[in-house]
């Protein structure tokens, strides 16, 4: 690795925002922390100057740090953002690894662009013939162009953390390569352009601008017995009831991910629907404090944390830094996963919107136990505002667990620090799978959703998962 690429190494914890860890990190590895918040400013360093090789080396010769610094960045803008929704959230992160790897791509060799492939995606745009791209630079030009696009400037926060990661990014490229480098304005001017492009062809899916639109004002809410309606405390209205009409990413064709229908409403005690309710209620009245910590962990709560996606993308940067992988090897992993979990969440939602099942507080509370949640709610988790079936956090943990087993392998051992900067003690777990199949329980634990609900998204989610891994990111 040249001095430049050693540098790289370094610069990038520049580009964290500084200021002190929170406690609950000084006994976590520095390679595992990545995910849990800022790290102490860095000692400082002195730029070292670049070789002429360092601008035609490939993607896959640099370190990942400048993905894993803009894809931190994405879960905190998720944070502050209003109207972050998790089917929100779960579309920009698809389009930001799209971007990345499309800027990529070119300086990864014996792999292809997803044009052609992926749903109406246009040709992107080509490097110029004879330019010298620095593929550190090209990536954070695209981040910073998608990022400004896709993250909404109601109030200036979000654009001035934008702003302030890509110059200091850029300024030690700078140190390092000369401000005047040919080499530079070239790869930031070919990033910029393929941002524009993916940002382009993002506005014509359906979800363009979701933020501020996650209620319908002319939403026709379906009435009739078993079927959803807004529950307590806040009785909010039905959140993106058209998102699953949205453009998927990966082509359908006959790989629908379509769910069966849930179990047929029933008020009997003798029947299935009232005896998967039962056991939500039943469940509940005599938690465990094993089964409460994992309803907690799993939560991921919009506006507190980075929602359920976010969640996904916290492992996936943290298993980034702790394998040391590489520039390219970033591109393809954000690549895969954002548009598995922006995918499942349009399937997840197609099949909550046809199918408008009741939530369970709405059940044991006509059914079971009229003073349930009453007067507040009792739940170790809120029921969000939509419908039950299918499981958002199944579909979307599963097809997350399929990219990253085929990406890190079957029996990966990892330890999720996602929250520990909120004081939640880190979970680990034996493989992706495992973890998978946690926070789809979790659900459960909380009181939201019946026991179809999570097995079913389970199935959606590997489903979807596996048309993600069906695309040929490899050239022929």
């Amino acid at each position: 690795m040249s001095k430049m690429q050693n540098l790289v190494t370094i610069l990038l914890l520049v580009t964290l925002l500084t200021g002190s860890a929170p406690a609950a990190l000084a006994q976590v590895p520095p390679t595992a922390a990545l995910a849990a918040g800022p790290l102490p400013a860095p000692a400082p360093y002195t730029a070292q100057a670049a070789t002429p090789a360092d601008a035609l080396a490939p993607a896959a010769d640099f370190p990942a740090d400048v993905a894993t610094a803009w894809f931190k960045l994405f879960v905190q803008l998720t944070r502050r953002s209003p109207g972050f929704s998790p089917p929100v959230a779960a579309r920009a992160f698809g389009y930001a690894g799209i971007t990345l790897y499309e800027a990529m791509v070119a300086g990864m060799p014996g792999y292809q662009s997803l044009d052609g492939q992926l749903s109406d995606m246009p040709a992107m745009p080509e490097p110029p013939a004879g330019a010298q791209l620095y593929w550190p630079a090209v990536a954070n030009a695209a981040l910073a162009t998608i990022a400004r696009a896709l993250f909404p400037t109601i109030n200036d926060a979000p654009l001035r953390l934008i702003n302030k990661l890509e110059v200091k990014i850029d300024g030690a490229y700078n140190a390092a390569l000369g401000a005047e480098s040919e080499s530079l304005a070239q790869s930031r001017a070919y990033g910029r352009s393929v941002g524009e492009a993916v940002y382009a062809w993002s506005q014509g899916d359906g979800g363009h601008e979701g933020y501020m639109r996650n209620v319908v004002a002319d939403y026709r809410q379906p009435t009739g017995e078993g079927l959803w309606q807004p529950t307590s405390p806040d009785y909010a209205p039905p959140l993106q009831p058209d998102w699953g009409q949205n453009r998927p990413m990966a082509p359908v064709g006959e790989a629908t991910c379509a769910a069966p229908p849930p179990p047929a409403f029933s008020a009997e005690p003798d029947s299935a629907f009232y005896a998967e309710a039962r056991e939500v209620y039943d469940t509940v009245r005599a938690i465990t404090p094993e089964q409460e910590e994992i309803a907690l962990f799993w939560s991921d709560d919009a506006g507190a944390t980075a929602t359920p996606p976010g969640h996904s993308l916290s492992i996936a940067t943290q298993l980034l830094e702790q394998e040391e992988a590489s520039l390219a090897q970033a591109a393809l992993l954000y690549a895969k996963l954002g548009i598995a979990l922006n995918d499942a969440f349009i399937t997840c939602w197609q099949t909550k919107y046809t199918y408008n099942v009741m939530r369970p507080i709405t059940f044991i509370q006509t059914y079971i136990d009229p003073d349930w949640n009453l007067p507040d709610p009792t739940d170790p988790v809120r029921t969000p505002n939509f419908p039950e079936y299918t499981s958002g956090h199944s579909v979307a943990s599963r097809a997350a667990a399929e990219i990253l087993t085929a990406t890190f392998g079957d029996s990966y051992r990892f330890t999720d620090i996602t929250h520990v900067d909120r004081g939640i003690a880190p979970r680990t777990f034996s493989s992706f799978y495992a973890a998978s199949n946690e926070a789809a329980i979790s659900r459960l634990y909380g009181g939201i959703h019946y026991r179809s609900a999570i097995e079913q998204g389970l199935e959606q989610g590997a489903c979807v998962g596996k048309r993600v891994l069906a695309l040929q990111f490899e050239a022929p």
